[in-house]
């Protein structure tokens, strides 16, 4: 059953306090945001080694970029998660239930990725971060379920996404959106939101690249867990039809 206004924007607020406490406490810590923002920028280059089909797809291209770096990119989020705190009466009552979920959904993944990342950090410690030893980290965080989790938000954002692109008028919306959400010092909201809608209407349809996305990252996920040499190997490899 889909979520009303109401549920959404509860959700929404729930899982923007808990992020920003997590990255308040984080920043409380000396050298803990310059580890996060370096174990950012090593994922999101793992990223773009694991899709180099996506990213050449010229169909693919702009979503890939929206997940890899404005999902789980080496960026502070604080600015956004600040903006929507102190628009979400506005934002209840200009979008629609849909898109409030889509944004709580964004805000969820990121407030488990954001948990993910201090228990991989506090597991590999004072160690350089490469292959070998973020293998070792992961494994030793024996958070399967939370991991499997976080993939499967992959779909349900990307889903989300993508059926806001059906939604009448939602666009004209935030298009609407952008030029007082620029003066009232909310850019950052306002491009999430934008970038996001504007790259799915574009894909014409999801189905193929979030399937590419999460069948690599589960099997990525599972031989990490196992234990197998070299996990990282072979995950580039075309998926069926994405290089149409």
């Amino acid at each position: 059953m889909a979520e009303t206004k109401a549920q959404a924007a509860t959700r929404l607020q729930t899982h923007l306090e808990a992020v920003s406490r997590r990255r308040a406490g984080t920043l409380a810590v000396p050298g803990a945001r310059a580890a996060v923002m370096a174990l950012r920028r090593w994922q999101s280059d793992r990223l773009a080694r694991t899709y180099p089909d996506l990213l050449a797809h010229p169909r693919y291209n702009a979503p890939a970029r929206f997940f890899f770096e404005e999902l789980y990119g080496p960026k502070d989020f604080s600015q956004r998660d600040a903006d929507v705190l102190r628009i979400l009466p506005k934002m209840r009552a200009l979008l629609p239930a849909a898109a409030l979920s889509t944004i709580a959904d964004a805000i969820e993944l990121d407030s488990l990725s954001e948990t993910l990342d201090a228990a991989l950090l506090a597991e590999l410690g004072a160690v350089p971060l490469n292959e070998a030893t973020y293998a070792r980290a992961y494994r030793a965080c024996n958070n399967r379920e939370l991991r499997a989790r976080q993939i499967e938000f992959v779909t349900t954002t990307g889903a989300d996404l993508d059926a806001l692109t059906r939604i009448p008028l939602l666009e004209s919306t935030i298009r609407l959106m952008g030029a007082p959400a620029r003066l009232a010092g909310l850019a950052s909201l306002h491009d999430f939101l934008a970038t996001g809608f504007s790259t799915f209407k574009k894909m014409g349809g999801a189905d193929e690249f979030l399937g590419t996305i999460v069948g690599r990252e589960t099997v990525l996920m599972n031989r990490l867990f196992e234990g197998v040499s070299d996990p990282f190997a072979g995950l580039a490899a075309p998926a069926p039809g994405a290089a149409r």
